[in-house]
């Protein structure tokens, strides 16, 4: 149930989102293309966020976030290693690193890392992995910071006293059998690498799945292990955001105290930004032992923060984000067709993808939604947006942003995102200018830049039920329909 004052703080937040959107933000749209810090003097966003950043003598970046509304505080490190930086052999590393680090350390005994924290009364421990990063995070009560800092820093600097054969084995065993229930075993569950194998050209390092492949995982050994830990597991590859309820001269004393003797690796080579464009379209045929078929359009796109990604951000909303949307209305509402129908702007270091999905009602093919898919992208290419249209993504999209930052959690995490691809934590008013300032002319330019006829990948799945349940290719045709 929500209470009277929050939702009071939601009707005024909504309030504030639309007269921003509909006054402009041109104050930080100045400031930002001048590189200044931005001014939200003439439409102040509900929320802002200054955080300090600083570089210890061993290169660790920290970040500092007094946020005094509740007792806690997150701690949210970064290690800046993904899928994409894994050497070539050897897909899966990154996350199989996520998993060994939630298992002990030199001071931490297997399996005790969750337990000191759930006794402190931490909430949000988990960590995640995607093609550029990996995290670990806690939430943790004011009171706790230095335990979280300590157990973070134990393992960041004498995980390799700990892992042995049988801890590395155990969850090599974890990794596979999690790639076996959650894509191998899971309804179109292997769709994506199908398509990424062929969005991406080869010795792209998005090509692959995060997750890794059993024979990469299989043919990996505890050498490589510690090699992988030694080049990317050190102070000056991470970041540390520590955001809450916090004194920074004490927080800072930990910081030293902790992570300080952690001595400095070798620097680490970073992958640049690089456009990648598909040469023409590609149809991919699958079968799968599931009750209903899907199709899937995606886009190589620009990188995140880069030139046309919020501008794509927002048409995702406008072709498929809520029950007005083009497409949901047409496929779902109008002709029935679909289920249900998803687009969106999956933003990355190195290049961005664009993707539709939508899976059929029964009775329906998904060569009949793909047709839809087409007329509706086509019309929007020739006739542009409406300005409500554009102003409903506007709104909906700083409303999430900025609710997504009341967790703190998500407000840790978004900190490090700034930090990592733009190199600003204190980003934000920069970023919802990219919204704001978002216009009709510029959202159909990127429609047509990047969403074109050609150039894409489209995936037909059709229901076999002597196929896998997570697909299979059947054929794949290159060159046009």
């Amino acid at each position: 149930m929500v209470s009277p004052s929050m939702r009071r703080i939601s009707v005024l937040v909504v309030s504030t989102l639309l007269s921003i959107v509909s006054r402009g933000y041109a104050d930080v749209s100045t400031r930002a293309t001048a590189g200044e810090p931005s001014s939200s003097a003439s439409a102040p966003l509900p929320v802002s966020i200054v955080a300090e950043k600083v570089e210890l003598p061993n290169g660790l970046t920290v970040i500092y976030d007094e946020d005094h509304r509740t007792p806690i505080v997150t701690v949210n490190l970064w290690y800046h290693v993904g899928s994409k930086d894994e050497p070539k052999g050897r897909n899966g590393f990154a996350h199989l690193f996520e998993h060994l680090m939630f298992q002990g350390s030199k001071h931490v005994p297997e399996d005790t890392y969750f337990r000191f924290l759930e006794k402190a009364g931490a909430t949000s421990i988990n960590g995640s992995t995607n093609t550029d990063r990996t995290n670990y995070f806690q939430t943790v009560p004011r009171n706790q910071l230095a335990l979280a800092l300590w157990l973070e820093s134990d393992r960041m600097g004498f995980l390799l006293d700990h892992v042995d054969e049988a801890t590395f084995e155990s969850q090599r065993d974890v990794v596979k059998n999690e790639r076996r229930q959650n894509y191998e075993n899971a309804p179109y569950g292997l769709v994506f690498e199908a398509i990424y194998g062929e969005l991406f050209p080869e010795g792209h390092p998005y090509r692959l799945l995060t997750i890794g492949t059993p024979k990469d995982l299989d043919a990996a050994t505890l050498a490589d292990v510690k090699a992988f830990f030694r080049t990317f597991y050190v102070p000056n590859n991470c970041t540390l955001v520590i955001s809450g309820d916090i004194d920074k001269t004490t927080a800072k004393s930990l910081v030293d105290k902790y992570f300080g003797p952690i001595p400095r690796g070798d620097d680490v080579a970073r992958k640049k930004p690089a456009l990648v464009t598909h040469p023409g379209e590609a149809r991919i045929e699958m079968e799968a032992a599931v009750e209903l078929p899907r199709v899937y359009v995606a886009w190589p796109t620009p990188a995140f923060f880069q030139t046309g990604d919020a501008e794509l951000d927002l048409l995702a909303h406008v072709l498929a984000g809520g029950k007005t949307s083009r497409l949901y209305k047409r496929l779902v509402y109008d002709l029935q067709i679909a289920q249900n129908v998803s687009a969106s702007q999956d933003s990355r270091e190195l290049a961005s993808v664009f993707e539709i999905v939508a899976t059929a009602r029964p009775g329906h093919s998904a060569d009949e939604l793909l047709k839809v898919i087409d007329e509706e992208l086509d019309k929007f290419r020739k006739s542009g947006i409406e300005d409500a249209e554009l102003a409903r993504a506007k709104t909906s999209t700083l409303a999430d942003n900025i609710f997504d930052l009341e967790r703190s959690s998500s407000r840790a995490n978004r900190l490090n995102t700034y930090s990592h691809y733009v190199g600003d934590p204190n980003y934000l008013a920069r970023d919802m200018a990219r919204t704001t300032d978002a216009t009709t002319v510029g959202v159909v330019d990127a429609a047509r830049s990047w969403v074109k006829a050609q150039d894409c990948v489209v995936t037909l799945v059709t229901p076999n039920p002597r196929a896998p349940v997570a697909g299979r290719v059947v054929t794949i045709k290159r060159g046009g329909k």
